[in-house]
């Protein structure tokens, strides 16, 4: 049995999500990513003595949005309060945070392994809390400096139960959480720009402990699969220390993404309390019944709903559903797509066939895709009339309708001459001719030699030069054979 078989890892995930609100968390100054250094501030950001905070409705009304869509119980009465410890990056010296009336409580998140189970990993809380400035340490060879435009932009923090056993179910989440935050359209979600961050506590224990082992912080990584590796680094750090005899200091670490390991950053032992107090120039925030189910009405389709209508109303796979929600445009694209057309599964196959090649194939988003749903939506059906094959479609026809996204596809089919033949009587004459050049072939068919059915039915679409229908050659001929 080997030694990490003998322990569990307890995880839990602190999730910090950037508010994409036009203004910061307590004042009116400009949040917006890469903006000049210090550019987006005021005498309110810089702290200076006599100015007054005033809280971000539009902030509010996205953490109630995310309460709703993570299953959560919503605060009536939410107070703040001040977080007081040395900030090198925000000039008042203390954070307005939430501390004991977060302004959602419980709630959770289901998540499908890759194994295809579920799990459900449960909150404890979300609360409002405005960002730090960022200090730069690279820049100048003698000098930090410090850029104080993050400086009170508007923040989530999702704070869950230990339910994580490994990196991987801690990736798996993360992709939910930043795929509901672009759902709801109150965060980006890029973890390179720092609106979506995550912190992780880590701690192992014996399969038959009663309680938590020493819990351990982690920081600082910037990417998903970075916080995948950094955990299950530290799992394996952990056990192999106390394998050694050592003990777990309860300590922040940071990640070094260059060799997948964790390093020691400050003691938790030696770190200063927070001393929290209540915010005194800042009123408590009423967030009624009435104004959440104002907000609910502003709810979009969700990325589970999504796929729940698509496997049980439109009969497609798991994997179809799970690539047409994966991102928000590619779902509303979609759904206006099977507004026009009742071949859900065509259209799937447009979506993450042809469609998803182009966008591809020139570096470009659903968004700046000019042919309109309603024109792929004519598409499926001069395939489903027996119009145009599918080949000729993918092959000729939307090669050709991309440059001219505003032309009607059967007006496109026309000129490129792929409209299918579908005259019978037309087709018999063909296939006779076909059969008369083949006789001894024909006699070897009905011999039992069925495959070269095929052999007969490709000539005859060379002698159409494709535009035969293939399902009425197909059967044309396999009638004259079975004569």
């Amino acid at each position: 049995m080997s030694i990490y078989n003998k322990y569990k890892a307890v995880i839990g995930l602190e999730c910090h999500i950037q508010l994409s609100t036009k203004t910061k968390m307590y004042s009116n100054d400009v949040s917006e990513y890469g903006a000049l250094p210090n550019s987006n501030i005021s005498v309110i950001t810089l702290g200076h003595p006599g100015t007054l905070p005033k809280v971000n409705k539009r902030a509010i009304e996205y953490a109630v949005k995310l309460g709703l869509a993570l299953n959560c119980k919503i605060r009536e009465e939410n107070q703040f309060a001040r977080k007081n410890y040395f900030y090198a990056d925000l000039p008042k010296g203390y954070q307005i945070t939430q501390d004991k009336t977060p302004i959602c409580n419980g709630g959770f998140v289901d998540i499908k392994l890759k194994d295809g189970s579920s799990k459900k990993i449960n909150l404890t809380r979300i609360h409002m809390e405005e960002d730090a400035g960022k200090s730069m340490h690279d820049i100048d060879p003698f000098e930090s400096l410090i850029d104080l435009n993050r400086a009170g932009t508007p923040l989530l923090e999702i704070v869950t139960e230990p339910d994580f056993t490994g990196g991987e179910d801690a990736y798996i989440y993360l992709n939910e959480i930043r795929k509901l935050v672009r759902y709801l359209d109150i965060c980006d979600g890029n973890m390179e720009e720092g609106s979506l961050r995550c912190d992780a506590n880590i701690s192992v224990m014996l399969l038959d402990a009663k309680e938590y082992g020493k819990k351990v912080e982690v920081k600082n990584m910037n990417s998903f699969r970075n916080v995948q590796r950094a955990i299950d680094f530290e799992i394996k750090r952990q056990i192999d220390l106390l394998e050694e005899g050592g003990e777990i200091a309860g300590e922040t670490r940071s990640f070094d993404a260059s060799n997948g390991s964790t390093f020691s950053l400050r003691s938790k032992e030696n770190a200063n309390d927070y001393r929290y107090f209540p915010e005194p120039d800042l009123q408590p925030v009423f967030v009624t019944l009435d104004y959440i189910n104002d907000v609910k009405k502003l709810m979009p389709e969700l990325p589970n709903d999504l796929f729940n209508r698509y496997t049980k109303e439109f009969g497609l796979s798991e994997y179809d559903a799970n690539n047409l929600t994966e991102i928000k445009s590619i779902a509303l694209y979609f759904n206006e797509l099977v507004s026009y057309t009742k071949n859900y599964k065509a259209a799937a196959n447009w979506m993450m066939g042809s469609i998803k090649s182009y966008l591809n194939e020139n570096a470009i988003t659903i968004e700046q895709f000019k042919v309109l749903p309603k024109t792929i939506a004519n598409i499926i059906a001069l395939i489903d009339d027996g119009k145009i094959s599918n080949a000729a479609a993918t092959q000729k026809l939307f090669p050709q309708l991309v440059t001219e996204p505003n032309s009607e596809p059967l007006a496109i089919a026309e000129k490129l001459d792929i409209i299918q033949n579908s005259n019978s009587n037309e087709l018999q004459e063909i296939i006779n001719q076909v059969l008369a050049k083949y006789p001894d072939k024909v006699a070897d068919y009905k011999n039992g030699k069925v495959n070269l059915l095929g052999l007969f039915v490709g000539d005859v679409m060379k002698l159409t030069k494709g535009k035969a229908d293939p399902k009425l050659a197909n059967q044309l001929v396999k009638e004259s054979l079975d004569k």
